[in-house]
Parts: structure tokens; C-alpha cells; sequence
């Protein structure tokens, strides 16, 4: 991506300003590992604004801010969600709040995706790529197909994995196949599955993680709660 959207160029401005939320500056920095142009610009702005967070003395809040700034917000309609962020003020401009994960995680789709796990040398373009979403739209992971029995996968959140459980990664090659495993995960990180006999991935095709007992499904397809699911974009 040489030449960024103006959706990823204000992404990138809250990145730096601190303003993104947790999910959100993961992927913004799974772009930016992949895109020089989008570092540099990034690191420019840190650059920027380094005297002027370095000209700021530290003040105390004075008692009862939140309190009173509470006062001051307008009541909302209906109770918030757990999980979900609050609407954008309306005379707000810009609200990239309502497309944040979206953009970034549409930006990772569409690059030109090597791999840098740790100790994993780096693959050629995969053919496609999933993000896979939780059940509220939050990305959880990232999965690199590259269509000769070699996928990658990468988590963008933090999941708890009980330690009487294992991850394990699927797809849906076609209906007659059904969900396929892909390989399990003893932990969070980046990791090569290696498989054997699938069909090479289409457009469309279904990813998804699940939480199976230690050790992987006992049925050979998926039975645990669903982490996170996504549909495949061809990269080729």
C-alpha cells in the first residue's frame, strides 16, 4: 500500500495521539509492519509532536473531574452494551470510530502479506487472507492461506485459552468436505500450519478458530465455542 486512504491516514493520526483502542493499534501496527510508507509517516508525526509532549508539566486532575464531567455529558437514550464503544458525538467532522477496525482490517486484507513470525522464515504472497471476526465484529485473528498446504495464522486480540483447552484452527473447503482442520495451537502467537490434501482456497471460503479440548476436537470437527470467523479475500 504506497499510498494510504485518508481513512488510514487520520487511523494513524489517533494511533499516535494514543486515541485507538487496544484491538484497533494491534492492527493498525500489522499494517504498518507491512507498509514502509505508512512507518515512515507514523514515525514522522511521533517526531513532530515529541517537543511538545516533552513541553508539557504533568498536572494533577482536581478532585471530582470525572464527576463533574459526567455532569456535563448528555444522558444517553439506552443503556451502552458491554463490549461496544459509544456513538460519535454528531458535530464531530470525522468519526472514525464507526470504521476504525474496519478500515484497518480491510487495509491488512488488501496488502501484500509476507510473514515474520518469530524463528519462521518469511512466505511468499498468500493467496488469500481472512480476518477473522468475533460474534460483536472485533477482529481476533489473521489467517494467510497460500494455497500449497502452508497457512499462517496470527491473533490481533488477547483470548483466554484455559489450560485444559486447545485451539484449533478450520475451513470450509467446499459442503462435501465440511470444516477441515487446519492444525491446533498450544498458545497465542503467530504459527505455520502445515496440511495435506485440501482443495486450493477460493474466494469466499470460511475460516474460523474454535476452543477445543486439550489436544484438538475428539470428532475431528469443530465443538467448542467459536472464537472468531471469517470469509476468505483472494490476494492473486
Amino acid at each position: 500500500m504506497t499510498d494510504p486512504s485518508d481513512e488510514i491516514i487520520a487511523l494513524s493520526d489517533e494511533y499516535v495521539l494514543g486515541l485507538l483502542s487496544g484491538t484497533e493499534a494491534t492492527l493498525m501496527e500489522e499494517v504498518m509492519a507491512r507498509d514502509a510508507e505508512l512507518s515512515r509517516r507514523v514515525g514522522a508525526l511521533r517526531d513532530h509532536l515529541l517537543p511538545l509532549d516533552q513541553s508539557a508539566t504533568p498536572q494533577d486532575l482536581p478532585d471530582g473531574f470525572a464527576r463533574d464531567l459526567r455532569a456535563r455529558l448528555p444522558a444517553q437514550d439506552r443503556p451502552l452494551v458491554s463490549g461496544t464503544a459509544p456513538p460519535p458525538p454528531a458535530n464531530l467532522s470525522s468519526a472514525p470510530r464507526k470504521w476504525g477496525l474496519g478500515v484497518v482490517a480491510a487495509s491488512l486484507v488488501g496488502l501484500a502479506v509476507g510473514f515474520g513470525g518469530a524463528g519462521l522464515r518469511p512466505l511468499p504472497q498468500p493467496t488469500v487472507v481472512a480476518v477473522l471476526l468475533d460474534d460483536a465484529g472485533v477482529p481476533q485473528a489473521v489467517i494467510d492461506d497460500y494455497g500449497n498446504d502452508t497457512a499462517t495464522v496470527r491473533f490481533v486480540a488477547d483470548i483466554d485459552v484455559p489450560a485444559d483447552r486447545t485451539l484449533q484452527v478450520w475451513t470450509l473447503p467446499s459442503e462435501q468436505m465440511g470444516p477441515t482442520s487446519l492444525g491446533t495451537l498450544d498458545r497465542i502467537g503467530a504459527a505455520r500450519l502445515n496440511f495435506q490434501d485440501l482443495p486450493f482456497p477460493s474466494a469466499q471460503q470460511l475460516y474460523e478458530v474454535t476452543l477445543e479440548p486439550l489436544g484438538g476436537s475428539p470428532t475431528g470437527r469443530p465443538t467448542g465455542p467459536i472464537i472468531g470467523k471469517g470469509f476468505a479475500a483472494p490476494q492473486v
